[in-house]
């Protein structure tokens, strides 16, 4: 039991941007089969995120069983560009490249990156933004325009994200390449999407 006369923990934001991945269609698979499917994930996202230079002491993570959240700390080694122009790009490459020895166990992802306010308590991560992240990653529109493309993984990015760093067209970013066609409902407001398909050149956002 909690002492009631012990003050309460101060709730305090902490900054984090906001990597999410989830495996399509893994509800349909076995339990032995999303083991494989998991460590599979893991052990493409970790190298993406290396090879990024964004190390372990940059990020928490969230497990979510299917998919995962990376909380990636406000460091100038990590900056938001870095998610859109190499860890994404790398992922993608990284998944197109993946062969397993059984081709049922072939996966696509869907991939959120968003940024804002999260807290911690000693049950874990929790906030707003981690809803946003979430409402955006299961969109029925992105799993819709996945199952339309034979791209190994599809990026939907936060308004958010694309007012800071996207519509500047920094190094390495064509703003051309993502299109607003998913929106979410977070509470009583709506939350915008912007998609892009990795390595895809051409890509109009247009469904088929």
């Amino acid at each position: 039991m909690t002492n009631s006369s012990s003050p309460p923990t101060p709730v305090q934001p902490r900054h984090r941007a906001i990597v999410a991945v989830d495996i399509e269609g893994s509800t349909t698979r076995t339990n032995k089969a999303r083991a494989s499917l998991r460590n599979a994930m893991y052990e493409l996202l970790e190298e993406a995120l290396l090879i990024s230079g964004i190390k372990e002491h940059h990020r928490d993570v969230i497990d979510r069983g299917d998919g995962a959240f990376i909380l990636i700390h406000p460091v100038d080694d990590a900056p938001k560009t870095v998610l859109l122009t190499t860890v994404i790009p790398t992922l993608a490459e990284l998944l197109a490249q993946y062969e397993p020895e059984r081709p049922d166990h072939r996966f696509r992802l869907r991939a959120a990156v968003h940024a804002g306010e999260v807290h911690y308590d000693n049950r874990g991560w929790y906030g707003e933004d981690l809803d946003v992240t979430a409402r955006l990653l299961d969109a029925p529109e992105l799993k819709r325009r996945l199952k339309q493309t034979k791209a190994r993984l599809i990026l939907v990015v936060s308004h958010d994200i694309y007012r800071s760093v996207v519509r500047h067209g920094y190094d390495g970013i064509d703003d051309a390449s993502y299109h607003q066609v998913v929106q979410v409902q977070i509470g009583r407001r709506r939350q915008r999407g912007w998609v892009q398909i990795p390595g895809v050149s051409g890509y109009t956002g247009l469904t088929a």
